[in-house]
């Protein structure tokens, strides 16, 4: 199974979910959103998927805790998206999206051996 990983290079939950992905050999591509900006439309499907915005984005994150507090409260799809698309570092990481156009977000041990039958 092939997988897209987005997220941030630098990020340690993203260096961990490669690691994991090549320890068991698990065919992927790594998207750095930072250098390659997710389209509005993709983040829409993402947040969609996921069950709202509110799951894409990492509101414990520093970046989401020193906007401006008009900001915090997105009212529509545009609002959000825009937002996203200002501070990438607000997408939670990594965002994995599977062949089958399946998408989670975040990393951990069993949530992997989960998704990826490993």
């Amino acid at each position: 199974m092939s997988a897209k990983l987005y997220g941030l290079p630098n990020c340690d939950t993203c260096r961990k979910a490669r690691n994991w992905l090549a320890r068991f050999e698990v065919a992927h591509e790594f998207v750095d959103y930072r250098a390659n900006p997710v389209p509005a439309a993709t983040l829409k499907a993402w947040a969609a998927a996921l069950g709202g915005w509110e799951k894409l984005v990492n509101k414990s994150s520093t970046t989401w805790r020193n906007l401006l507090p008009q900001r915090k409260n997105p009212g529509s799809d545009p609002e959000w998206t825009l937002l996203l698309k200002e501070y990438p570092a607000l997408i939670r990481r990594p965002v994995v999206v599977l062949a089958d156009g399946s998408v989670s977000v975040g990393f951990t041990d069993n949530g992997f051996k989960k998704i990826f039958g490993r």
